[in-house]
């Protein structure tokens, strides 16, 4: 197993369509551009409803995160950050995450890892 990142496909504002999947898909292709070796994928509903679209990272041996508010739009580049600075750490814990942009503020909660 390696590390992931798992976003909401069910998540969306009142009346909007959800862009989970679109996200999931775009972002598929801009990690497999960037090198980076981990998968992204889709559930139905990571219970952050109120504050769409929601996504979490895991990883084997590693702490888990979950963010919410993310802006498809503008937090593609924010997210490879992100994921990058997920992949280099060794046990998950992110203790700098200047690289991860706008996402930093939309942390939610962190669970140390098993």
């Amino acid at each position: 197993m390696k590390d992931r990142v798992v976003i909401c496909d069910t998540c969306a504002a009142k009346g909007v369509v959800s862009l989970g999947v679109a996200w999931a898909d775009q972002l598929s292709a801009a990690v497999a551009h960037s090198g980076l070796d981990i998968d992204v994928t889709t559930t139905s509903c990571l219970n952050m409803c109120d504050t769409p679209l929601s996504f979490a990272l895991q990883g084997p041996q590693k702490a888990t995160y979950l963010f919410t508010g993310a802006d498809p739009e503008t937090d593609t580049q924010d997210m490879l950050g992100l994921l990058r600075l997920y992949a280099d750490a060794p046990d998950g814990w992110i203790t700098e995450a200047q690289a991860a942009g706008r996402l930093r503020l939309c942390l939610q909660g962190r669970v140390p890892k098993l």
